[in-house]
């Protein structure tokens, strides 16, 4: 596990009760999974931008007849 900081935030209450519900988790593991998906959110956005632009070279249906 990567050293961690320990920090003090100020949230409102609300907030943090609904991503708590959102998530099944205690306030650490939920300010935790905010903050990574977050960070993620740069590259779902480069993904999206591909969308469209990615040329496959693979045969669907050839695929489909491997798997029976």
């Amino acid at each position: 596990m990567e050293p961690a900081k320990k920090i003090t935030i100020q949230v409102p209450e609300n907030l943090l009760r609904r991503a708590q519900k959102a998530t099944g988790l205690g306030i650490t593991p939920t300010v935790r999974q905010g903050l990574e998906l977050l960070a993620a959110s740069e590259s779902y956005e480069k993904l999206r931008r591909l969308r469209g632009k990615v040329k496959f070279s693979i045969d669907l249906q050839a695929l489909r007849e491997d798997r029976e």
